[in-house]
């Protein structure tokens, strides 16, 4: 017993450590979308949303038969796609945190954090919906079926599986917009919103990671078993929303065609493979990656 409650305690410190590194930080480097994006700049001629190379059908017969104008309105279409599941993600991952805080101490630096990242979250849904507006685009909507799923997510989000969650929510995006947020084919507003975001989900992610780490080494066999089985749904999922079928029929394409090239397309399966890399390493590290997870993954086209 007496062991038991020298390693909690030691688990608290190092909680604790964290947050006020990352509180720090937030104090050093954060942003206010409102000003720090210029909203009223125009958009510049011939620029993307998105970079061609990331977009789900370039490379393909389709692609190859589109104008460039058309390709333009389809980066248009995934980006403002995206956001909208970032919103979606986001809400999520409040509602989660705000649960937590119900059980958490107050006055403790973790519990400061979470609030910190929270008013981050809320922000960042800010400026996603204002670039949505900007760029010319319309937001998805969620339909019924997955309003409701949506809605009872941030009750099962608990423990090991909330920062799980955050990290399968967060990573995927932060690795794709690192990669592209200095390309010069990318619309200048959509590259300072990447940076925006990328510098303030770095922290977030150290927050969850650390999370899964320490409720790794405190939590039973069978929580690692479950959670590492529950989180292979997210390949699935995350192939279907990032092929949403009305984001090609915005286009003008033909959107069943356009969703089937576009899951059979290499370019976009290693774009994905390339998003989950390092989270796929993560998950295996700390034994939170299954073998139905695996295969849930590779059938969304992540592994």
């Amino acid at each position: 017993m007496k062991g038991t409650a020298m390693s909690q305690r030691s688990h608290t410190i190092a909680r604790e450590e964290v947050a006020g590194r990352l509180l720090a930080g937030s104090v050093k480097r954060s942003y206010a979308p409102v000003v720090d994006i210029d909203w009223d700049a125009p958009l510049e001629d011939g620029k993307y949303f998105l970079p061609p190379q990331v977009l789900s059908l370039w490379g393909t017969e389709m692609w190859d038969r589109m104008s460039e104008a058309q390709r333009i309105e389809l980066s248009r279409q995934e980006s403002a796609n995206i956001l909208s599941v970032g919103i979606w993600f986001e809400n999520i991952l409040n509602q989660a945190l705000l649960r937590a805080l119900l059980h958490n101490d107050p006055s403790s630096l973790h519990t400061r954090y979470m609030l910190t990242e929270m008013g981050d979250e809320c922000r960042h849904m800010t400026m996603f919906g204002r670039a949505i507006e900007q760029m010319g685009a319309k937001p998805f909507q969620l339909r019924w079926h997955q309003a409701v799923v949506v809605n009872l997510l941030p009750k099962t989000f608990r423990g090991t599986m909330l920062w799980v969650a955050a990290l399968i929510g967060e990573e995927i995006f932060d690795s794709t917009q690192r990669r592209v947020l200095e390309d010069p084919q990318l619309q200048p507003m959509i590259s300072r919103l990447m940076r925006i975001h990328v510098t303030e989900e770095s922290r977030h992610i150290r927050f969850a990671r650390e999370g899964v780490r320490r409720r790794v080494a405190e939590g039973h066999r069978i929580d690692r078993l479950w959670v590492g089985t529950l989180q292979g749904i997210g390949g699935p999922l995350f192939q279907r929303l990032f092929t949403n079928p009305a984001m090609y029929e915005r286009t003008g394409l033909d959107p069943k065609e356009a969703r089937r090239q576009a899951l059979a397309n290499p370019n976009f399966r290693e774009n994905q493979r390339r998003g989950f890399e390092s989270l796929a390493a993560f998950l295996e590290e700390n034994g939170l990656m299954r073998a139905t997870s695996r295969a849930l993954w590779r059938r969304g086209g992540f592994l």
